[in-house]
């Protein structure tokens, strides 16, 4: 049984092709479609013409859901979302239930939307003239036009994300078109065609007439499902570039659309229609617009508002199989079903989960038609968010070092608490047929767990690491998964690696040493700028090494360490030119295997910053696993020049302060006066073999090499305009 839940021989990374206009676009499209377009109609017959009121507060309800899932992104970017973080934090009990239950819960949504489209498709003028007036029959027609639908959407998904993104990108912006103009449009018929008497005619009484407050309580719970789709972009968050920013702004911004598209257009629909009208229609959308649209040439307004809803229910079918696709895929990779759904085909795309999801959307929209399966579907849902507020204080009370977000939610832990609270609250709202639904899927989920996956898996998640009594449970193979994803991550803007680099001190060793020799040495060098003596320092990396905790690999050793009164992170490079021999622990008790390695790379960090420090000691990993990293080791001369071997190429420059160059500008001058590039930094000078840290008044002299590190683009100017005549 394997430990390592993210590796599988048939598997291969998703690519990271998602930027933040599409996060937005999924994260918008996928809230879109009955919530506008149908449910208005059904909630002012519960509340009356305070379900503007109920969609807003619903809206900032939704805020400690959004802002956890946020957190759980940045730091788990990973295929799956919503069953990746439960997984992760509560175990695969929960993972298990939790990412069946989410997956079907979308299968659901996305079918349903679907169907939706159908349904406006069958009223479009054109076609609703070919069908026949037996409603059996259109029924039928219906759903043979939103089984077509989802296998398009199904061949689009599998051509790849990108392209899924791109269709959904057109979706949205065709989408926020058509109701940018359904909004402006009436709130001008609204505010300067109805007198102030009508407005207030029509909200009057606020509430409904017998459920009064409860009614407007009961409606938030039932509107509330239209945000239910903003999370769910967290599902492809691994093919995210930039996770950390791109995200939780991505989520920030489509929330903020979408409350103010539904509180607005609610408003609208209630000011121009008749209240005993509005409270029967099951498409208020256009027969609001019907009132306000009259100057368009027949039927214009009724096409514009199709094709928006079009637009809406393509998009969250659309969005539904791109996210909900990622959950087999990833409880693939975790062997809680079949390996094959965890196979990438062709295109970058799991092939297996999209085929099966859009199978099971068939097969409901075929055989399901009662309102109360996407009510069950979504009080599910809640309490998987229910969850999620846990999983968040679970991460962050487990101490994990290597749980790093790159966004963390505010005022923790009572945005969660509130979360929990708000879930718990709105689940009651739906009523006990709903709630045993959300029952009924959890036990299945419980059931699948002991009959197929606790056999095959030995895992455990981060709530282990909480409970000192339970701490022989503690999976340490999830520390190792965080710690890749940090790797895979890569840095943050802010992290000081280029500097910590340019900055190191280095040793080159030509003959044979021992591997404590060279610990030795550098322990001296650290101690030297350390309140620590130099044997600690030595039985520190000793016994770290003996106990397995010095990552050694491709030739590399990487003993690394926290020390208190430390302000920046110090760097040692050794090169063993003739190799030295060290001995690590192996999997097997008492077992050890000797390694030959040619390159000892220290790494000291402030004792206060574990998050840090593993982000820096993944960024040298990164460069010692490519291929190119021990022949440029091995071959460069200059031993002073061994920094640059770890530092990526457009975020450095080497430049000499010479009478016959450009450069010779510099002679004579201090750093302070040297104009560079916003973003550089003069990390190091090289003044006849010995390293200077500069700072403002170093003042620079002819043969001077200097270390400069910066953003790309500023190093790439600084290259320009140095660069030998």
């Amino acid at each position: 049984m394997s430990q390592n839940p993210s590796t599988s021989s048939g598997s291969r990374k998703l690519k990271k092709d998602l930027g933040l206009w599409d996060v937005y676009a999924i994260s918008t499209g996928a809230m879109f479609s009955s919530g506008f377009f149908l449910l208005p109609g059904l909630a002012t017959a519960y509340a009356g013409p305070s379900t503007a009121l109920a969609y807003l507060v619903a809206g900032f309800l939704m805020i400690p859901a959004m802002l956890s899932m946020a957190e759980l992104s940045t730091a788990l970017p990973r295929a799956g979302g919503t069953y990746y973080f439960l997984d992760r934090s509560l175990g695969p009990v929960m993972g298990t239930v939790g990412g069946l239950g989410t997956w079907m819960a979308l299968v659901l949504k996305s079918g349903f939307a679907l169907l939706g489209m159908g349904a406006y498709l069958a009223i479009a003028p054109g076609i609703s003239q070919l069908l026949p007036h037996d409603p059996e029959t259109t029924l039928w027609v219906i759903k043979g036009l939103a089984v077509a639908m989802t296998v398009v959407f199904a061949a689009v998904n599998i051509m790849g994300a990108k392209e899924t993104t791109r269709l959904q990108g057109i979706l949205v912006i065709s989408l926020l078109a058509v109701l940018a103009f359904f909004t402006v449009q009436g709130l001008w018929y609204v505010f300067f065609r109805l007198g102030p008497g009508e407005i207030q005619e029509q909200f009057t009484p606020f509430m409904h007439e017998e459920n009064g407050l409860q009614g407007m309580v009961a409606t938030i719970g039932l509107v509330f499902v239209s945000y239910a789709g903003l999370t769910k972009v967290a599902s492809v968050s691994e093919e995210v570039k930039r996770p950390d920013r791109n995200l939780p702004l991505g989520m920030f911004l489509s929330l903020l659309t979408a409350t103010a598209i539904y509180v607005l257009g609610v408003f609208i629909m209630i000011s121009v229609l008749d209240r005993e009208m509005l409270r029967s229609d099951y498409t208020p959308v256009a027969t609001a617009a019907e009132a306000f649209f009259s100057w368009l040439p027949a039927p214009t307004g009724l096409i514009l508002i199709i094709i928006a809803a079009l637009a809406a229910f393509a998009s969250t079918g659309n969005a539904g199989i791109l996210s909900a696709s990622r959950y087999p895929l990833a409880m693939s990779r975790d062997r809680l079903i079949s390996e094959r759904f965890s196979e990438i085909g062709r295109f970058g795309t799991p092939t297996w989960g999209i085929l099966v999801t859009s199978g099971l959307m068939i097969f409901f929209i075929l055989v399901l038609s009662a309102e109360n399966v996407a009510k069950m579907a979504s009080a599910f849902n809640l309490f998987v968010f229910g969850a999620i507020n846990i999983a968040v204080i679970v991460m962050r009370e487990s101490r994990i070092e290597s749980y790093d977000p790159g966004y963390r939610s505010p005022l923790y832990p009572w945005t969660q608490i509130a979360g929990l609270l708000i879930t718990v609250f709105l689940i009651s709202q739906l009523g006990w047929l709903s709630i045993l639904a959300s029952l009924g899927l959890g036990v299945a989920g419980l059931f699948w767990y002991f009959y197929y996956v606790r056999s095959r898996v030995v895992r455990h998640g981060a709530i282990y690491h909480i409970f000192a009594r339970l701490g022989a449970y503690r999976f340490e193979g999830l520390d190792r998964e965080l710690r890749g994803i940090l790797k895979e991550k890569g840095l943050r803007d802010d992290d000081p690696y280029d500097q910590v680099v340019a900055r190191a001190d280095v040793i080159d060793i030509k003959e044979e040493v021992s591997f404590e020799h060279v610990v030795r040495l550098a322990a001296e060098r650290l101690a030297a700028r350390l309140p620590v003596t130099a044997e600690n320092i030595t039985d520190t990396v000793m016994e770290g090494t003996r106990v397995g905790a010095t990552p050694v690999s491709h030739g590399v050793a990487l003993p690394h360490l926290r020390l208190p009164d430390l302000e920046h992170a110090l760097m040692i490079l050794v090169r063993t030119s003739a190799g030295i021999h060290v001995e690590i622990p192996t999997p097997y008790a008492g077992q050890v295997m000797d390694q030959k390695i040619y390159a000892v790379i220290f790494l000291a960090s402030p004792e206060d910053d574990a998050a840090q420090h593993l982000r820096i000691l993944a960024q040298v990993a990164q460069h010692v696993d490519n291929e190119s990293f021990m022949p440029q080791w091995l071959a460069t001369e200059d031993a002073n020049h061994l920094r640059n071997v770890l530092l990526h190429e457009e975020r450095f420059m080497s430049l000499l302060v010479e009478k016959r160059a450009r450069s010779a500008e510099l002679i004579d001058r201090s750093l302070r006066e040297f104009d560079l590039p916003n973003g550089c930094l003069v990390a190091m000078v090289d003044r006849d073999g010995d390293m200077i840290i500069p700072h403002g008044n170093t003042v620079l002299r002819e043969g001077d090499r200097l270390t400069i590190v910066g953003v790309p683009a500023s190093i790439t100017e600084m290259r320009n305009q140095y660069q030998p005549l």
